[in-house]
C-alpha cells in the first residue's frame, strides 16, 4: 500500500474567499501521495490558479511545475501591488501591452462599464465556457468572471473572480484589481460592440440624427465597427460624475 505523506498550506489575503469560513486563515493539512504538481492541490482547496501570484515552499519562491513533497510548508498568495514580482518565481507570462479582457455571461453590465472607461472588453450573453477559454488563451484576454468554476480551465492563465455584485462597486473592484488608473481612456469604446470610437464630420452622419441632436451637438464619433453615432450629451456628464473619483485617481 503506498504511503501517505502530508504538507501543509496557509491562503493568505483575498485567496481565504475562496475557503469556507472555518478553513480561513489557517494551517491547512493536505494528504498525498506521490509528488503531484502544487498546483493540483491548490485547486482541490478550491483556489482558482488565475488568482495565485506567489507560492512559497519552506521559505523558497517555487513555481506551479514544483512537485510537493512531505512534510513542506507552502504559503499561497495573491497579487500584491506593492511587492517586487521579478527576484520571485514567475508563475505565468505576463500579458504585453494594454489590458484586455473578455467578460462572462453574468457580468454583461460589468463589460458596458468597461467599455465605457475605453477598456477593450469583449462580451456574449451566449458565450460558453469553452470558448471563454478558447478567446481567453488565443487573444492572451483576462477572463473576468462570477463563476469560479470557469478559473479551474487549464487554458486560461490570467483570470479573476469579480466578488462585488452591484455594477458600480465591480468596476471599482476591477480597476483596483488590475491598477488601471492610469489608463482609463473614457468614451473610446462602443458600448454595444466594443468597436474603437473615432472622430467623424457632422456632415457625414447628419442624415441618421435626430432634430435637436442636429440642432443642439456638432462633434460626433462614429464606431468603426458597427457603425453607430456617438455625441458628448447630458448623459456623458452623468457619467462623469458617476466615474469622478476613478477619473480623478
Amino acid at each position: 500500500m503506498p504511503l501517505e505523506y502530508t504538507a501543509d498550506f496557509r491562503f493568505y489575503a483575498e485567496l481565504n474567499d475562496f475557503l469556507p469560513p472555518s478553513r480561513r486563515k489557517r494551517d491547512l493539512a493536505y494528504r498525498f501521495n506521490g509528488h503531484p504538481g502544487i498546483k493540483d492541490p491548490i485547486e482541490v482547496f478550491g483556489v482558482p490558479h488565475t488568482e495565485v501570484a506567489l507560492i512559497i515552499v519552506n521559505g523558497h519562491s517555487v513555481g506551479f511545475d514544483y512537485q510537493l513533497r512531505a512534510n513542506d510548508r507552502v504559503a499561497v498568495y495573491p497579487v500584491f501591488k506593492q511587492l517586487n514580482m521579478l527576484p520571485l518565481a514567475r508563475l505565468r507570462e505576463s500579458i504585453s501591452g494594454p489590458p484586455r479582457f473578455i467578460v462572462d455571461v453574468n457580468l454583461g453590465k460589468l463589460a458596458k462599464r468597461m467599455r465605457l472607461l475605453g477598456f477593450d472588453s469583449l462580451y456574449r450573453n451566449d458565450y460558453r465556457d469553452a470558448e471563454v477559454a478558447n478567446i481567453a488563451e488565443n487573444q492572451q484576454r483576462i477572463v473576468l468572471t462570477r463563476d469560479r468554476r470557469l478559473l479551474f480551465a487549464k487554458r486560461i492563465t490570467q483570470g479573476y473572480w469579480v466578488r462585488a455584485v452591484t455594477v458600480e462597486h465591480q468596476v471599482e473592484e476591477v480597476i483596483r484589481r488590475f491598477d488601471l488608473y492610469d489608463v482609463i481612456q473614457p468614451f473610446a469604446r462602443c458600448l454595444m460592440c466594443n468597436g474603437v470610437l473615432v472622430p467623424v464630420a457632422k456632415a457625414d452622419v447628419l442624415e441618421q440624427l435626430q432634430p435637436k441632436t442636429k440642432l443642439y451637438y456638432d462633434d460626433f464619433y462614429r464606431c468603426d465597427d458597427c457603425r453607430r453615432i456617438y455625441w458628448q450629451g447630458s448623459h456623458i456628464d452623468d457619467m462623469r460624475q458617476r466615474f469622478a473619483i476613478l477619473l480623478a485617481r
